[in-house]
């Protein structure tokens, strides 16, 4: 082991300290802030994280380095950069060194070395002063509890006597001067004899201090024994050289913990923890862990507010500005507002949107934020699955931080920012804890007042952050944490709102963005229309913005060539731009047919049109369902299937038909996962068609859940089922009546020519959208004819009478 420490390579970059010696096999800590020092770290890390530790020298020495000409090659085990610009590091010296020249002196020092083998220690007398070495350490244990008694047995079993002295002289409170001392004798003998000399003389001066201690007067005040240790200490600094820079370090903190307005219980912690630093050598390990707890509890914003901006006008101009639209939202802060500027102090509610991506969730997050005048944070929660970065890490652990709800609340500086939690959705769970329940505390109106992080351990008030949370889908999040937000929609954009804020809000800061600022370019409304009628098929508008900013593009690319004419895009030009149509009305080339029925459903991105194909052919009454549907799904199939059977009479079926046939029922696009019991009534649909024959009208879109009665049930999303149907060029919609209340609701744009059907039993949507058979068709002409008969032969007998 030894000879893989002595070899150290010739050349080695310099780290020097004034008051700081390194020993071989010894491991230390260190904190350095200085440029050259982290120059050196960096070329060191860069070859093979080996450095030269030297000494600085009073008076210039012979080389003009002002370095003592022994020193210890060390290698860097870990390092650690901080948020002040320091570099936390961990040193292990490896072997002593002789400096022989230099090679480089500037931006930092590289020097030649030599490695200085460790001498036989196989002599007697080399033994003897080993085992005195133990006893005296074994003294000062007793005297103090500076050194741990747990040491003295691993001493005992280390045969290297070298190793010994160095341990113990790495141990020991020594001034710099006798480390430098132990450190340059080579000889064994001569270093434990200074050792010894040293640990001595200080077991008398402990002797004699304890013997004045015992004399002191034990009823003195609380006041008067700090006093009399700061005194002490402040002696025993002195004589350590260490007297400057803990004593500035220790005023600095004091001066911060008085300026800033701390809560009591945060300011006794701090004082306490600051005595703790008061004891503590600078480059003792458990130093820079105080430190940076010190920097964390005494610069967070306990007690600093924003003023908020309390004018409801000019907030209402604000968010109208901002964001077309999002009336609900809109109306929600105000209220907010509005009930803070009366009442004067109010807990900052938490909200959640949920809706369709790109409908303007996270962006209106920003406005309330600017319009309120707060800061600003948005934190995305997908994905995450430690608990700890919600609620930090305990101060046990090597590296412990804050979670990420303090850290961001300290690096904006105030305790009522608006705090945004993006994809509350997509948190993960996994054997690092639950994050949502972690959330639990954070976001509780009753409870976040005294929110309590891991690493800080003491209550911060979270009551006055305003908490915004997004979702796609509000069936991934956790019932409780669901119970304790205030559930926001944001629906689908129509049509003529695109429009609207594709003229306002995209076609400005897409042709900012592309360097089109100063030149004239028009969008007509009819390509605007077209784009979203034809490129892209979305709830949001951010498809939309891409489209816009491609158009932008190919424009730039003109312009940059030098064509800089003005231009007009109408839906003409559109095709040039972005090539042929990527969609179709669903319904432009549809007609009625048999066993196809047209329903609607909700997704995490908007409604949807959905087909349901069904055929028949021979087998055994089987039923084939595809389509990559859900288990509820198939649950509706199974129950539209049983109703038809259990009601044949009904609609003059054939029972028989129903053994000798299998059943397969397809929703095209395949690759599209499925799910949810708003198909019942479209499925019923489809399988009454095919067994009756009976062609189903193209042009009705309808949903519902269907029971084995054949009642028809409510169902959600209807808004944005409505619009799936608009953009789909259907104005015939069939809706459970349950859901008829609801559509007051709802946009006058949306429901602006659509003809509703509201229904309860399935045998009404049959009625109503199953097309007569040829064979009805020709009995109800040969009725019609028999009635004109008889209408004939009667008219004669009246006349007549």
């Amino acid at each position: 082991m030894e000879e893989q420490y002595n070899r150290v390579p010739r050349t080695l970059p310099v780290l020097h300290m004034s008051n700081v010696v390194m020993f071989p096999y010894l491991l230390m800590p260190l904190v350095v802030s200085d440029e050259e020092s982290r120059q050196v770290i960096d070329y060191a890390l860069s070859q093979d994280k080996t450095m030269a530790f030297f000494l600085d020298k009073d008076k210039s020495s012979p080389n003009d380095l002002g370095l003592n000409e022994i020193g210890c090659a060390v290698t860097i085990l870990r390092m650690l950069r901080n948020h002040d610009g320091s570099i936390s590091l961990l040193l292990q010296g490896t072997s002593r060194i002789r400096l022989q020249r230099a090679v480089q002196r500037e931006p930092f020092i590289i020097v030649d070395v030599e490695s200085i083998p460790e001498p036989a220690d196989d002599d007697t007398e080399v033994r003897a002063y080993k085992s005195i070495a133990i006893e005296l350490l074994e003294k000062i244990a007793t005297e103090n509890n500076l050194i741990s008694p747990e040491i003295i047995p691993g001493l005992n079993n280390i045969k290297q006597a070298g190793r010994v002295a160095d341990i113990i002289a790495g141990n020991l409170d020594l001034p710099v001067e006798d480390r430098q001392a132990i450190l340059e004798a080579i000889d064994l003998k001569q270093r434990f004899k200074y050792l010894n000399n040293c640990m001595a003389e200080m077991i008398r001066k402990m002797r004699l201090e304890n013997t004045i201690r015992s004399n002191i007067q034990l009823e003195m005040s609380q006041d008067q024994r700090r006093y009399y240790l700061r005194e002490q200490l402040d002696a025993i600094r002195k004589e350590l050289g260490e007297s400057d820079e803990v004593s500035k370090e220790v005023l600095k903190w004091k001066e911060l913990i008085e300026k800033n307005n701390l809560p009591d219980y945060v300011k006794d912690v701090a004082y306490e923890e600051l005595e703790h630093l008061a004891t503590m050598q600078p480059a003792a390990s458990e130093y820079a862990v105080v430190r940076n707890y010190l920097e964390w509890i005494v610069n967070l914003p306990w007690r600093t507010y924003s003023k908020d901006r309390l004018d409801l006008n000019k907030i209402e101009q604000i968010l109208q500005k901002d964001h077309y639209g999002l009336l609900k939202p809109k109306e929600r802060i105000l209220e907010y507002i509005a009930v803070k500027k009366l009442k004067g102090h109010l807990k900052g509610p938490i909200l959640c949107f949920v809706g369709p991506p790109g409908t303007g969730k996270t962006s209106i997050g920003q406005s309330v934020a600017r319009a309120l005048n707060r800061k600003f944070i948005r934190m995305s929660l997908g994905g995450i699955h430690d608990e700890a970065e919600i609620r930090g890490h305990r101060r046990t652990y090597i590296g412990a931080m804050p979670g990420k709800i303090i850290m961001e609340i300290k690096r904006c500086g105030t305790a009522n920012p608006v705090f945004m939690l993006d994809e509350i959705d997509k948190l993960g769970r996994d054997f690092r804890g639950d994050p949502a329940s972690a959330l639990l505390e954070v976001l509780d109106p009753e409870q976040n007042h005294s929110f309590v992080d891991n690493y800080i351990n003491l209550p911060f008030d979270l009551s006055e952050v305003m908490f915004i949370t997004t979702a796609n889908s509000l069936d991934t999040i956790p019932p409780a944490l669901r119970d304790r937000m205030e559930i926001i929609e944001f629906n689908s954009y129509l049509e003529n709102e695109k429009v609207e804020i594709a003229r306002h809000y995209l076609i400005p800061k897409e042709k900012d963005a592309n360097g089109l600022k100063n030149q004239k370019i028009i969008f007509r409304k009819s390509a605007l229309q077209e784009i979203i009628r034809y490129y892209v098929r979305e709830a949001g508008v951010r498809n939309l913005q891409r489209r816009i900013g491609s158009i932008f593009r190919k424009i730039a690319r003109e312009v940059a060539k030098g064509d800089t004419h003005p231009r007009v895009i109408d839906a003409k030009s559109i095709n040039s731009y972005l090539g042929p149509r990527v969609f179709t009305l669903e319904m432009a080339n549809r007609k009625p047919e048999v066993g196809i029925a047209t329903g609607l459903a909700w997704t995490g991105f908007g409604g949807e049109i959905l087909f349901c194909e069904t055929i028949k052919m021979p087998g055994k009454g089987n039923i084939i369902l595809t389509g990559l549907l859900g288990e509820v799904m198939k649950e509706s199939a199974r129950i539209a299937l049983s109703y038809l059977k259990a009601n044949y009479q009904r609609y003059g079926l054939d029972p028989s038909e129903f053994d000798k046939y299998d059943i397969h029922i397809h929703f095209p696009s395949g690759a599209v996962p499925k799910d949810g019991p708003s198909a019942g009534i479209t499925l019923t649909t489809a399988l009454a068609s095919l067994f009756t024959g009976r062609k189903v009208k193209h042009d009705i879109a309808m949903t519902g859940e269907i029971t084995l009665t054949g009642k028809i049930l409510g169902i959600g999303g209807l808004n944005e089922k409505m619009l799936a149907a608009k953009r789909a060029g259907i104005n015939k919609l069939i809706l459970p009546r349950e859901n008829e209340p609801t559509i007051s609701d709802f946009p006058k744009d949306i429901l602006e020519g659509m003809e509703i059907t509201w229904v309860s039993d399935i045998k009404e949507v049959l009625d109503k959208v199953l097309l007569p058979s040829e064979t009805m068709k020709t009995e109800a002409q040969q009725k019609g004819r028999v009635r004109i008969k008889e209408k004939d032969q009667v008219k004669p007998q009246v006349a007549i009478a």
